[in-house]
């Protein structure tokens, strides 16, 4: 049994932020399980996985190799480790990228649903950014519908995942310069789905054996992602819930109130989400909520599904991948409601412990001990309702005995689209391009991603982006990352105080935060097209920018495609956590070193968040200096 000061001292080793230490303390309290008891329980892990050099391709492994020299060196196929490491970096890479892109399907599909008036609920929101995307596609808006143009860019859209073309036509947003050095080394996308089927037939036994050559496919998979499903993604869901302008709410488990119906919304896909945000204002339910004994209906995000509410509607935001359980064990949650993508198979068993219900809606990401109310377009609203009603009857089966809801809430801005933000600067990139020749902002540094139970939650991510803001660097996040630094209080423009005298300055004239909130992880599309914009105002490629991108807590295999899209487009990445690449000297050579003659940019790996600002900031003056400013 832990002692008072022993499950505070705990609680602090394992998370940065207050709200998220007093929840820890209440869980092992309550005797619960949580994704660090279960983290401790693996140790230690398996070093051959950690290091990329086991394989289960095939029914005649698992093999596992030598990664020194010795023996076995090789698999019984005959697969050595440059060949199992890099295969298994594309096999996961691919997952990554499928998952992201399979959401900007749906999407679309809902978009076109919409358009032909079978969507319950659904509207075109934004309608100027839906002309102007539907000229990118040669599709004619003049005296047309907004139903009629919405219908050919979804079936657009929806022909870029198979396409036979051979290029993805939002690719065609990046500089002239970027796109020729994927021409020429042969990894410009051709179809989004057709790149991870072929990464896919490449990773089975007796295909693709070639490491440089399998890398290379990995890149071209991952700006599949970045430039066609994650971007479709972004813009359709912009398209139909409106482009996110900058907004005010509240982050962190304080976000849960003591006296309304607390209904948690976590996942990545905003189209169930955004309907039940119109479920809740309806006057029945929140009728139907008094009479049971609430004071009203409490609406809180939880990971990218909260990004996505936050950034559009204001809805607090209650933390991220590891507040999931803990988000439960304050005993106030009446029911969460999960879509897909880094929902922990664990939380039914930790909601059986408490009142809470957990709800699944997909027909892809059913789990046991859940009730499941499937979701389509087509009785959205309606299944909307039905969750409220169900979260509200739960609300009598509350014990306020074992309620527990941490401190204050921290006040946040979000909601920096691309658009707003070339809006604020006056329309043009010029502002800013200016500032950073003259050395006001030194550069742009993207942090993204997760949680990992293997680093303090949220410390990596907020040690990072404070170092970089006193050093100058504007930094913008999406995902976990951006949770993280709202919890903490730097998506605020009183955060500036945080920074050199350049960035304050700026800050302070714009009246912005230093740490820009941009959105959800498939979002990090948006980073894309502001580099592609500033390095089309000055004619040169995204890797000639002084950028860098930062992975300091990443887990998923969604962060894979990410920071190789960003590689693979020009921007220095630094990860926290090591890939399971360190296996072959190789690999790790051509993707921290070789990648610099392609892309002139790499991959690092450095755990400690300093250290990395020091090589980001180091890129980005490397950067500047051949830019000859």
């Amino acid at each position: 049994m832990f002692s008072s000061s022993d499950i505070k001292q705990e609680a602090e080793k394992r998370a940065l932020d207050r709200a998220d230490q007093e929840i820890i303390g209440k869980a092992i309290e309550d005797g619960i399980e949580t994704a660090w008891e279960r983290f401790a329980l693996q140790q230690p892990q398996c070093g051959f996985g950690q290091l990329g050099v086991c394989c289960n391709n095939c029914a005649m492994g698992p093999c596992r190799i030598d990664p020194y020299g010795g023996k076995p060196s090789h698999g019984v196929c005959g697969a050595n480790v440059d060949t199992i490491v890099s295969r298994n970096l594309l096999d996961d890479l691919s997952v990554g990228a499928a998952a992201h892109s399979d959401h900007g399907r749906e999407v679309v599909e809902v978009l076109l649903e919409t358009a032909e008036g079978k969507a319950e609920g659904y509207r075109i929101y934004d309608e100027e950014k839906l002309k102007r995307v539907a000229e990118e596609y040669g599709i004619g808006t003049a005296g047309r519908s907004k139903e009629d143009i919405a219908k050919d860019l979804a079936l657009g859209m929806l022909a870029e995942f198979g396409s036979v073309k051979g290029f993805i036509q939002m690719a065609e947003r990046a500089p002239d310069k970027t796109k020729a050095i994927w021409t020429e080394f042969g990894i410009t996308p051709r179809g989004i789905d057709r790149e991870i089927v072929e990464a896919m037939h490449r990773v089975h036994m007796g295909v693709d054996a070639d490491f440089v050559n399998i890398l290379l496919h990995a890149m071209r998979t991952a700006l599949a992602d970045g430039w066609g499903g994650s971007m479709i993604a972004t813009d359709c869901s912009d398209i139909l819930f409106g482009t996110p302008k900058p907004l005010t709410s509240w982050a962190n488990l304080g976000t849960l109130s003591t006296d309304k119906v607390n209904v948690v919304l976590h996942g990545h896909n905003p189209l169930l989400s955004e309907m039940i945000v119109q479920a809740a204002e309806d006057p029945d339910l929140k009728k139907y909520a008094i009479e049971k004994g609430a004071k009203g209906i409490n609406l809180v995000g939880m990971c990218c599904t909260g990004n996505e509410l936050l950034m559009r509607s204001g809805i607090p935001i209650a933390g991220n991948i590891l507040d999931q359980e803990l988000a439960i064990a304050t005993g106030a949650v009446e029911a969460m409601v999960v879509d897909y993508q880094c929902i922990f198979p664990s939380i039914p068993a930790t909601a059986g412990c408490y009142h809470t219900k957990v709800v699944t809606t997909s027909r892809k990401a059913k789990i046991p001990g859940t009730q499941y109310m499937e979701f389509s377009a087509e009785t959205a609203l309606s299944t909307a309702k039905e969750i409220i009603r169900l979260a509200i009857d739960n609300y009598p089966n509350r014990n306020p005995d074992r309620v527990r809801i941490p401190g204050k809430p921290m006040k946040v801005m979000a909601g920096f689209s691309e658009e707003e933000i070339r809006k604020a600067l006056g329309g043009t990139y010029k502002p800013l391009i200016d500032a950073i020749v003259a050395g006001q902002i030194k550069g742009v540094v993207g942090i993204v991603g997760c949680n990992h139970p293997r680093i303090k939650q949220d410390y990596g991510h907020v040690t990072l982006a404070k170092e970089l803001i006193k050093r100058n660097i504007l930094v913008v996040e999406t995902g976990c990352a951006a949770i993280a630094c709202g919890k903490a209080g730097l998506l605020l423009p009183e955060a500036a105080e945080g920074a050199g005298a350049g960035l304050k300055a700026v800050c302070n004239l714009l009246g912005i935060p230093p740490v820009l909130h941009m959105g959800s992880c498939v979002d990090n599309s948006r980073i894309l097209v502001m580099a592609s914009m500033v390095a089309k105002e000055l004619g040169v490629g995204i890797g000639d920018l002084p950028l860098g991108g930062a992975a300091p807590e990443w887990y998923s295999q969604k962060a894979l495609p990410i920071g190789t899209y960003f590689v693979a487009s020009g921007v220095y990445t630094v990860l926290g956590i090591p890939p399971k690449i360190f296996g072959s000297k190789n690999v790790l050579n051509l993707l921290t070193e070789g990648l610099k003659g392609i892309t002139n940019s790499a991959f690092a790996v450095e755990p400690d968040p300093v250290k990395a600002a020091d090589l980001l900031e180091e890129e980005i003056n490397r950067k500047r200096s051949a830019l000859g400013i």
